[in-house]
């Protein structure tokens, strides 16, 4: 039976704890909001009053806490408890440049730190679904593999570059966020039509969105901007877009009109619209 603990015990963390306990570890949980942990003990986990207790005796500890600063407050907390040889698994979303500085800060300190940021939703963390993401030394991820493997359906090893799991994850969440974000201006233009949001949805029988986004995405990475969809007929397009919505709010059209509008003001209105990446793919 392997002893680990978890830190931050929210949706996410309890769906962890549920399928770890399922697996037969023993498990010691902590959570800022005790009543949050103690519901775990119906599973069999154990209930730590502070962060110190939660990693004492545990060869894994596994971090699910909101942002960069709660993870330097709890690891703080919890190095008094920490065994030598026990490794820390991170699965916070963090900012790339303080990932790096933090993994090489605690690496040459001697603690075993790894980031290791999911796409798992609660439910599919209990069903041991999604995938992991990891990035720090070899030797650390070659250890703690094997549970990885068992935690998800997916694991993918970024290599030794301390931020490279959380930059992966950020870009991530870019394209679902991104995709929710024109998903509701797609309803909303469909409100303005008369169009019930269901049945804009049946669009998605004509075409693969993901597909043409693969495909143009691969283009626009290599700079290729010849026209197959000019940017002044892309902003006309869109013009008539935000026109039916009206008034009604919309999430990221009148984002992309501006940036059409800088990248035409610039000259660039007869290459694809995929130019408005023309900034983002330069070579530094």
């Amino acid at each position: 039976m392997t002893a680990i603990a978890y830190l931050g015990t929210g949706l996410l963390g309890s769906g962890f704890v549920e399928a770890a306990l399922g697996r037969g570890d023993s498990v010691s949980v902590w959570n800022r909001t005790h009543d949050k942990a103690q519901a775990l003990t119906a599973f069999g986990a154990t209930v730590a009053e502070t962060p110190a207790d939660a990693v004492r005796g545990a060869d894994r500890v596994h971090l699910v806490l909101k942002d960069d600063a709660v993870v330097e407050e709890i690891i703080a907390a919890l190095r008094p408890g920490l065994a030598p040889h026990a490794i820390i698994c991170d699965h916070t979303t963090t900012q790339p440049a303080l990932t790096a500085e933090r993994a090489l800060r605690l690496n040459a300190e001697g603690v075993r730190y790894l980031h290791c940021p999911v796409f798992i939703g609660p439910a599919a963390a209990r069903l041991a679904q999604g995938i992991i993401m990891v990035a720090g030394p070899q030797s650390f991820f070659d250890a703690v593999k094997p549970a990885l493997e068992q935690q998800a359906q997916k694991v993918v090893y970024w290599g030794e570059r301390p931020d490279l799991a959380a930059a992966y994850k950020l870009m991530g969440n870019a394209f679902i966020i991104g995709l929710g974000a024109l998903v509701s201006d797609v309803f909303t233009i469909a409100q303005g039509c008369d169009v019930a949001a269901p049945d804009a949805l049946t669009l998605l029988e004509f075409f693969n969105p993901g597909s043409m986004l693969q495909n143009r995405g691969k283009k626009m990475s290599q700079g290729d901007f010849a026209a197959s969809f000019e940017l002044v007929m892309a902003r006309k397009d869109l013009r008539l877009m935000l026109e039916t919505t009206g008034a009604r709010p919309v999430a990221a059209l009148q984002g992309i009109a501006a940036r059409m509008d800088d990248m035409i003001g610039q000259g660039y209105g007869h290459d694809d619209f995929g130019i408005i990446a023309r900034d983002a793919v330069q070579s530094k």
